[in-house]
């Protein structure tokens, strides 16, 4: 691979009068894996197929390694859809095995790439169930490893942890890993930013059609406030005892033993610093947590709490593990 697999350059998709992506310019990096961030909605999924060429954009310009998406370009792809679809009568070794001799395996080849898959991903025992057999689950997970059969230069997951437990996930973000490793370029869509924050190089935020930060995970988290919070004994003035020391200290909440103070750290300052500043100045400390950042805290920064609100809407009801 040479260059970025993926480039969209100012693209525009309209459904009658509604706008779903609106100006979108984005690149996919060589070799990173990128997240695609937003709430259902957000634009994602419409953006995924224009990538792919499945809807033609209104507007703007869509380069898939280097050329408008055709059937040269989209070999060099796996693509997992939002909205799973498998042959109910097909065996899950079967089916894998379809999916790899549509990528252009030989017979022999795909075969012997779903039995590899079926072992490492656990499920070699259910190789020979049909697919209307399988739990949900299951039945995703043999999506998800028709998705990667052909060894893909690129892998585009939409919304791919949606309507799997926890154990499932993990297998799916070690899955990711090994892919990553292997030198695939990895681009997937979710609203749930805690696989991003595990997984991603880089990362493209989206609400409502627009983009609304593209980036690495420390530009993103750069974007926070920075703070910690202190606990002390009640009635201690912990702003009075840090402003001179450079710190802005904010009483939070009384729990009943004490204060909770939110300290915001200026430029330069850590955590730590508070902390030592707060016990230089006698503060009765009884509980210090430096902030934890989470993408989900960018979000809010950057549209507001009510848009980001969006993100928690439930999901599909999780299957139980094969």
């Amino acid at each position: 691979m040479a260059g970025s697999p993926l480039v969209l350059s100012h693209v525009t998709k309209r459904f009658g009068g509604f706008t779903a992506v609106s100006d979108l310019s984005m690149d996919v990096p060589e070799g990173k894996i990128i997240g695609f961030l937003g709430p259902n909605g957000a634009g994602k999924s419409t953006s995924l197929r224009m990538s792919l060429g499945v809807v033609p954009a209104d507007a703007g310009h869509v380069s898939l390694f280097g050329r408008a998406p055709d059937i040269t370009s989209l070999r060099r792809v796996g693509f997992l859809p939002e909205e799973r679809g498998l042959y109910k009568k097909m065996t899950a070794r079967d089916t894998i095995t379809h999916f790899a001799r549509l990528k252009g395996l030989t017979a022999a080849e795909a075969r012997a790439r779903a039995d590899e898959l079926l072992e490492a991903s656990g499920l070699e025992e259910f190789a020979r169930a049909r697919v209307s057999k399988l739990s949900k689950g299951m039945a995703q997970k043999v999506q998800i490893l028709s998705t990667l059969a052909h060894r893909p230069d690129f892998l585009i997951l939409d919304e791919p942890f949606s309507g799997l437990d926890p154990v499932n996930q993990q297998v799916l973000e070690d899955l990711i890993r090994g892919e990553h490793a292997r030198g695939a370029t990895i681009l997937f869509s979710t609203h749930v930013m805690e696989h991003a924050e595990r997984l991603c190089d880089g990362i493209v935020m989206m609400a409502r059609g627009r983009k609304v930060f593209d980036g690495t995970l420390a530009e993103a988290f750069a974007t926070l406030e920075k703070g910690a919070s202190i606990d002390v004994e009640e009635g201690f003035d912990l702003a009075a005892a840090l402003t001179p020391k450079g710190f802005e200290a904010q009483r939070a909440a009384s729990r009943g033993y004490g204060d909770a103070w939110r300290i915001v750290l200026p430029a330069g300052r850590g955590p730590q610093d508070a902390l030592r500043a707060a016990i230089e100045a006698g503060a009765p400390v009884t509980g210090f947590a430096p902030d934890e950042a989470r993408l989900r805290d960018v979000f809010v920064t950057l549209v507001g709490e009510a848009e980001a609100a969006a993100l928690d809407a439930p999901a599909d009801a999780a299957e139980v593990t094969a």
